[in-house]
């Protein structure tokens, strides 16, 4: 691979193989002493490491002097963590939507909403065959009647990108609000709102002015049509049956035009008037306090950072920066913003799984969560849809992904983890698929981070953020004076910051600067900044505050 070509594989990657299925339970037949006969392998690890869909046993239960087994229960939790509480699920190289409909389904039927939001994912995400998305929005309807957050947020992703459903901005930003607890004269909500709304305007007045245009032309071309016509007919011409014919065609497409014009006349008349309160704002001023950072009577908890960075491959190409991007951004994080950062330079599979597990055990419900990922990136088609996956230095050429982490293990680790705001940098190829979620609607016009009703807004809810190099495209290893152009631009606006400041206005401090440096190399790459889909976001932000602002 040419040095300018950036942390990705350069082999083409065919739909996955055939599913492996085994059915694994807290019993076994093996006796006690084969069983301890030998430590687990690495790979019994990795296993016990993953998230997966358990189906835990009953609880034997009294009442009076009766005795009762109450029905099994299913639980998303790690494989290890299920074969301890005695449940059983389905491990498998690639999840197969009929295994887990097992598991969900029967609860969802009942009414149950985490099990109706359950189904939905399966249909959504397709597990080994074609995602359904009207079934989706089925399950994910029935969840949301109940009030569940998550399938309220899944609604606004899918009419937001027009999956299963006609495509309808505003709706989703409704379903986000409602996902969110957003009230509808929340400031947030209205302005996004008008925003989108004022689009929508813009474009249905297009669209009538189009129609109109279209009326007028065939208006014309009828009455060119009936004038030669009542001439043919004068003249006693028995040749008149084109224009005839022509004209009925021509009185067809104007019905059509105008019951299209009537169409989208409606749509313009039912878009709502939001208010659009203006704000006054004060300053803030950063202060300590306990064991986290407070911004006057906002705690900002404590901060923790995961940074990995793979250069030295066993197999694949080596890479040129992912060293000095992580230590770089490592020693930032740490003695700028005041981080506990743990490194992990030139790592394997089991070390990376292992360490984003372990930091269930750390995080607390209003710590901050901080993963920068830096190496090779590689993406399987299945289907629909493409997977992403980080490459550790164990990684094989694609496809032989035994030894890749994939998008799912993170993204299903994101959700279970305690931690009120995680952020997800990932500087590598096919990053963006990380998350299926399209592009934020709620970013801001301004910047955010000098607002402080936005912040005191935004920081008492969980936030699960993506910022990635380059979406689902390749991006480039150099160009950046010995880091990647993004990695250069990401240090460039940390190192310079000196007042608090928000994921958003840091993506757009550098989005525009990557996209040029990268032109300057004879390269397009433009990073994305997104929700993580699924890992239990509800409208929060992520929050940078320099030491040197606190008191």
């Amino acid at each position: 691979m040419a040095n300018q070509k950036r942390r990705f594989d350069k082999w083409w990657v065919a739909s996955s193989a055939a599913l492996t299925l085994i059915v694994v339970s807290a019993c076994s037949n093996t006796p006690d002493n084969e069983a301890s006969a030998a430590p687990p392998s690495s790979e019994d690890i990795v296993a016990g490491l993953q998230i997966v869909d358990c189906l835990l046993p009953g609880q034997l239960r009294k009442l009076g002097n009766m005795s009762y087994m109450t029905p099994r229960r299913p639980v998303k939790t790690t494989a290890a963590d299920c074969r301890i509480r005695g449940g059983e699920y389905v491990a498998y190289d690639r999840a197969d939507y009929k295994t887990a409909l097992k598991v969900w389904l029967p609860s969802a039927e009942e009414g149950d909403a985490e099990a109706q939001l359950s189904v939905g994912e399966i249909f959504e995400k397709g597990l080994g065959t074609e995602p359904n998305y009207e079934v989706a929005i089925f399950w994910y309807q029935k969840a949301a009647e109940q009030g569940n957050k998550s399938a309220l947020f899944n609604l606004a992703t899918l009419y937001e990108q027009g999956l299963g459903v006609e495509k309808d901005k505003l709706k989703a930003i409704n379903y986000y609000r409602q996902a969110w607890g957003m009230p509808e004269d929340s400031l947030i909500y209205q302005e996004t709102a008008q925003r989108e709304q004022e689009a929508l305007r813009t474009e249905l007045a297009a669209q009538l002015k189009a129609k109109d245009q279209q009326l007028a032309l065939l208006d014309r071309q009828a009455a060119s049509l009936k004038k030669q016509l009542s001439n043919n007919s004068s003249k006693a011409n028995n040749n008149g049956s084109a224009p005839a014919a022509e004209l009925a065609t021509l009185h067809q497409l104007l019905k059509s035009v105008q019951d299209d014009r009537a169409s989208v006349e409606r749509r313009l008349s039912t878009i709502p008037k939001l208010r659009t309160p203006a704000l006054t704002l004060p300053s803030v001023a950063p202060a300590t306090g306990g064991d986290g950072i407070k911004v006057d009577d906002m705690d900002f908890g404590r901060y923790y950072a995961l940074v990995i960075g793979n250069k030295d491959y066993a197999v694949l190409d080596d890479l040129a920066t992912p060293l000095n991007d992580a230590k770089e951004i490592g020693e930032i994080l740490e003695k700028q913003y005041g981080f506990n950062v743990q490194l992990l330079l030139n790592s394997d599979r089991l070390t990376v799984m292992q360490a984003i597990n372990e930091l269930h055990s750390v995080l607390t419900e209003n710590d901050n969560l901080l993963i920068y990922y830096a190496g090779h990136g590689s993406m399987v088609n299945v289907g629909e849809r493409d997977t992403g996956y980080w490459l550790p230095i164990n990684a094989d050429p694609p496809p032989n992904d035994a030894f890749w982490v994939s998008n799912e293990f993170v993204s299903n680790h994101l959700g279970r983890l305690q931690a009120k705001r995680v952020l997800v940098i990932a500087d590598s190829c096919y990053g963006g698929l990380l998350s299926s979620a399209p592009g934020q609607l709620f970013l801001g016009q301004g910047r955010e981070s000098d607002n402080p009703e936005y912040i005191k807004y935004k920081l008492p809810r969980r936030s699960r953020l993506l910022m990635s190099s380059g979406g689902d495209k390749p991006v480039i290893d150099e160009g950046g004076d010995g880091h990647s152009v993004f990695a250069r631009e990401l240090i460039n606006t940390l190192r310079s910051n000196t007042s608090l400041l928000s994921a958003p206005d840091l993506f757009a401090a550098i989005r525009e600067p990557v996209k040029r440096q990268a032109g300057l190399n004879d390269f397009v790459q433009e990073p994305v900044y997104k929700i993580i889909k699924g890992a239990g976001h509800e409208v929060g932000d992520f929050f940078f505050v320099p030491k040197t602002k606190i008191n």
